[in-house]
């Protein structure tokens, strides 16, 4: 007898916001190879376009995670949505001693607001199988007193935002992938010493002994859109970081 519990993305129409970099491409690459129709969403024409050519085919739009109005024009011309995966924003890390709290507070529009109007612009369009994931992350158990309050209070917003809306909008499920550090573009910010010097102190301190990588991310996230039992959950892929 065989028995199977998760469901295909054969043929499945998907949505990545950040889908031209990092976790928001690699996951785009394997539901992509799943047989899913992926339409990826960033602020860069030449990065989408150059994305869509390593996917393999998918449709692109330019738009602003923090921007209510571009977000609800990525889905003018669809009719229907099975998933929708967020993986955008930036880092916006700073102690408050140092740093305007508006520009801090950035990271909180592009998460939280951001998953916000993406999730609004998205319901009526998704069938009750539909799933939703969003981007949280290790900051949200684990900050620092480096400059992460901020990023924290946006890691644990979103995993409140899903749990209630989950409720909300049920029987759609909505989760939250929290990875911890991942070789991504999103390190750029630091400067091509800063980001090394950053990944390898925290490739040091991690039980694994090295930072993840994207498509062990996109790995995790391909389960919470396929498992349609998992529900109101933070699925953590960090290397142990939260114990370190």
């Amino acid at each position: 007898m065989t028995i199977s519990f998760q469901t295909s993305l054969r043929g499945s129409n998907i949505v990545v916001f950040g889908g031209s970099s990092g976790i928001g491409l690699a996951t785009a690459i394997v539901v992509k190879t799943m047989g899913a129709k992926v339409t990826i969403v960033g602020r860069h024409l030449e990065k989408l376009q150059a994305a869509a050519v390593q996917i393999g085919g998918a449709r692109f739009v330019v738009a602003d995670i923090g921007d209510r109005a571009s977000i609800e024009a990525v889905f003018d011309a669809m009719t229907h949505v099975d998933h929708l995966v967020i993986t955008a924003g930036g880092v916006h890390a700073g102690k408050l001693v140092d740093s305007e709290p508006d520009t801090l507070l950035t990271e909180d529009n592009e998460h939280i607001a951001g998953s916000l109007y993406a999730v609004k612009a998205t319901i009526s369009r998704m069938p009750q199988t539909g799933s939703i994931v969003l981007m949280g992350g290790q900051f949200s158990d684990r900050p620092s007193g480096n400059g992460t309050s901020v990023m924290a209070l946006a890691c644990r917003g979103i995993e409140a935002l899903a749990r209630s809306i989950a409720l909300e909008i049920k029987p759609i499920r909505v989760n939250v992938m929290a990875p911890g550090f991942v070789d991504t573009p999103l390190y750029d910010v630091f400067g091509a010493e800063g980001r090394a010097a950053l990944l390898a102190q925290a490739a040091d301190s991690l039980p694994v002994g090295r930072i993840g990588r994207p498509e062990e991310i996109a790995d995790a996230i391909t389960f919470l859109l396929r498992n349609e039992y998992m529900n109101c959950e933070v699925l953590h892929i960090d290397g142990g970081g939260r114990f370190v």
